[in-house]
């Protein structure tokens, strides 16, 4: 129960010092995301790309910092309940006018439960659900800019209109014809008004700051007609010799609003003093994109790991089926199970690997935070760590817990904690990503309905044909796109690679990979005697870093259709020579260009110098 009065000096204090810890995190975040507009005027990309990584360690570094003064100034940890209790009180009253009261919430969670004892994680404690409201948070008139600008054109203006709005983001680096460039994006837009009555109510809203990624920026918002909203981003990259910008693409429609803030591409920098206002109006672009993966987008991580919490809590209070093994083939690193009404996976690092697999577990730890930390570029699935989860032990079929007590049993707890005869199930540490439909799965479906059949002329078999065709030449791309980023997948079989709903192939088991640049890219030697062109074992030395490409195709290519489509599109992955020219570049500091969007969207395609040479 809560205290019916609040007389702790020593309460006020802890809270106080914790709001102190958070707005110190958050301006640090908001001051490295606003730098990004000068990285990105000064063309700086290993600055960006060091700068986005280093971001996503600096949660953790401020909770440490803020914990760490609690018990030194406060003995935090020895304090009794109805003193913490009185804390999360004078909190919340310090959250009252809070520009960024949600993430004030997570970072109070945090701090809370570092320092206390995992009994007092209760409800009472810690922000189960929202204490303060984060609708119609906004600036007053003498602070910073509003969340998004709005503009009122006609048609005859619009053109004009689009001039401006780019111009008033003031980027301190010229154009090379802006008002070539919006003339394009007028013709780009044009067909969603043909034919359309102009309401009284026209405008464009686009948000204030640019979002930076990698080598682009990105204008955001929506052009209104009416009661009829239409999204787009605008990508703003420099030309072939990095001199001037131009507007490359109109990205527009939900869809492209999908990928281009996907959960497989890298996060963000975006300057924003209220982010509650951004996911809203994000959101109302992207009605369909849960707004954890919209916090994860934005840099917010913890945020999405908080909402994605309590939606999968709110999943669980509304449904009643059971969490299974996960259809597919078993991993031999990790034991992957699924709730089927939860559009989700979730991943627990086994116990022992049997060979060849060599590993660890803290091994497979650093990947997924390589993963983690790097740029994504729409091709590996991010994903949310959990430490200490509890689900309830009735939702788990006993084959599951069969498979876990087998697998990972350091993993599993079973008990009831709260004493009252509901057991649960506790896993000490687990991974959680989108569910997509494994590449194999994919392409054997294409095959069940005579997709590998050429004389097969069924409509079926004809778009299994075509389904059989876009999986293979899109897990080809998927792989340059890796390459592109410096990432060597490793284990390369189709099982590892998944579809998401937008056809896009990602790739989603990371025990193996590692950085192009550390990899030696070889041909295999000729033989030397015909007993070595007849042997069936490896007779030639391998390195722990050797890779031969041309080795791949015995275990990608088995399917003759399958291989028709992989050797008319791409075969060069399986020459070394591919490979290695494309490792030089990046020693050399090149970083290639890896578009969210199709080739054809853009308006100067094969402009940029640092595309992968010779990729779809």
């Amino acid at each position: 129960m809560f205290p019916t009065r609040l007389d702790s000096r020593l309460a006020y204090e802890i809270a106080k010092a914790m709001m102190d810890g958070f707005n110190r995190h958050y301006r640090l975040f908001r001051t490295e995301s606003a730098r990004a507009k000068h990285r990105f005027e000064t063309a700086d990309w290993p600055g960006q790309q060091r700068a986005q990584r280093e971001r996503i360690e600096f949660y953790d570094l401020r909770v440490r910092e803020c914990s760490m003064r609690l018990e030194r100034e406060f003995k935090a940890g020895e304090q009794g309940m109805e003193i913490w209790q009185q804390v999360k009180l004078h909190y919340i009253g310090l959250l009252v006018d809070h520009h960024q009261p949600e993430l004030a919430e997570t970072f109070f969670n945090s701090v809370t439960t570092k320092i206390l004892h995992r009994s007092y994680f209760q409800n009472s404690f810690i922000f189960f659900r929202p204490a303060v409201s984060t609708e119609y948070i906004e600036n007053s008139e003498s602070e910073a800019l509003p969340t998004y600008r709005a503009y009122y054109p006609t048609l005859e203006t619009l053109r004009e209109a689009l001039q401006t709005m780019v111009e008033d983001f003031d980027l301190r680096c010229e154009f090379e014809d802006l008002r070539r460039d919006t003339a394009l994006v007028l013709g780009a837009i044009q067909p969603t008004l043909a034919n359309v009555k102009v309401h009284a109510n026209f405008q464009i809203q686009v948000l204030t700051s640019l979002f930076y990624r990698n080598k682009g920026a990105y204008v955001v918002g929506k052009l209104i007609n009416g009661f009829n909203e239409h999204p787009f981003a605008l990508p703003i990259l420099y030309n072939k010799d990095e001199s001037r910008l131009r507007i490359d693409a109109v990205l527009q429609g939900e869809d492209d609003m999908h990928v281009l803030f996907s959960f497989a591409r890298a996060y963000f920098m975006v300057d924003m003093d209220i982010p509650s206002a951004y996911v809203q109006f994000l959101r109302s672009m992207m009605p369909r994109k849960p707004r954890n993966e919209l916090y994860n987008a934005l840099g917010l991580g913890k945020q999405g790991k908080t909402l994605f919490y309590r939606d999968f809590l709110y999943h669980l209070r509304h449904s009643t089926d059971q969490f299974r093994i996960a259809p597919g083939i078993k991993g031999m690193v990790m034991l992957v199970f699924d709730l089927p009404s939860f559009p989700y996976v979730f991943k627990i690092i086994k116990d022992f690997y049997p060979p060849p697999k060599e590993t660890s577990r803290e091994q497979i730890k650093g990947k997924y935070l390589l993963v983690k930390q790097h740029d994504r570029v729409g091709r590996m699935a991010d994903t949310l760590e959990y430490s200490g989860v509890a689900f309830p032990r009735n939702r788990f079929t006993d084959e599951l817990i069969a498979e876990i007590e087998k697998f990972a049993p350091s993993q599993l707890e079973i008990s009831d904690r709260d004493g009252d005869g509901q057991l649960e199930v506790i896993l000490k540490h687990v991974y959680i990503e989108r569910r997509m439909i494994p590449l194999n799965i994919y392409l054997q479906d294409a095959f069940d309905a005579g997709g590998a059949d050429p004389n097969n002329t069924s409509p079926a078999a004809v778009f299994a044909r075509g389904q059989l065709e876009r999986g293979v030449i899109e897990y080809g791309n998927a792989l340059k796109d890796l390459i592109a980023a410096n990432i060597f997948p490793g284990d390369m079989l189709w099982k590892n690679f998944g579809i998401t709903r937008h056809g896009k192939v990602v790739f989603y088991d990371y025990d193996e990979i590692e950085y192009i640049t550390d990899c030696i890219f070889r041909k295999v030697p000729k033989p030397r005697c015909e007993e070595d062109e007849m042997s069936g074992e490896v007779w030639y030395t391998v390195g722990p870093h050797d890779v031969f490409p041309e080795t791949f195709g015995p275990f990608l290519l088995g399917n003759p259709a399958v291989r028709e489509v992989f050797m008319k599109h791409h075969a060069n992955l399986l020459d070394a020579a591919f490979w290695q020219k494309n490792k030089d570049r990046i020693l050399q500091g090149h970083m290639f260009d890896v578009f969210p969007y199709d080739q054809s969207k853009r308006f100067f395609p094969d402009t940029t110098p640092s595309e992968l040479p010779e990729s779809i």
